[in-house]
């Protein structure tokens, strides 16, 4: 769908990881400790239904529930687009909310939602690109750059600049 070149693959997983990082969720990775810390809001709680047309992408339906799981009238539903950016890395996934009031209208609404949620994927990926690209790496200022000698080192060399 859209070309990508390896280094704006690298920029998405990148920034990816970051965004993992400053999830408050548990991971798997987290330690057992953590895991215990994590608990659930009884008053979000939502029901998750998927629908696909097994061609362009899927919507997911996340129905309010009160805490004994029966539908909470006070909330709306939220109805989330999930879309695909082919890459040289392979598939990038989209998420992107769908402003819907039913099924059937998140259905008609979900070209226009997607095509908004791949062009706001694709001018992060440009901004990551550019501040990545305007990022000065200055030999001393950043732990561990002491201009390309291995850290705790200094420059020892007899060759004296005026």
């Amino acid at each position: 769908m859209f070309g990508l070149n390896p280094q704006a693959v690298k920029t998405v997983a990148f920034w990816y990881s970051y965004r993992l990082s400053e999830c408050e969720g548990t991971m798997a990775t987290d330690s057992p400790a953590r895991a215990a810390d994590a608990k659930m809001d009884a008053t979000s709680l939502y029901r998750e239904e998927v629908y696909t047309d097994r061609a362009a992408g899927t919507i997911r339906v996340l129905t309010p529930v009160t805490r004994d799981g029966g539908p909470d009238q006070t909330r709306p539903t939220v109805y989330v687009g999930e879309a695909q950016i082919l890459t040289n890395m392979g598939p990038l996934p989209i998420s992107f909310e769908i402003d819907a009031k039913t099924l059937g209208e998140a259905v008609q609404k979900y070209g226009d939602a997607a095509k908004e949620g791949v062009d706001r994927a694709v001018r992060e990926l440009q901004e990551l690109r550019r501040q990545a690209s305007s990022s000065i790496l200055v030999p001393g200022a950043t732990p561990g750059l002491t201009g390309g000698l291995p850290p705790g080192t200094v420059g020892g060399g007899k060759i004296k600049l005026p």
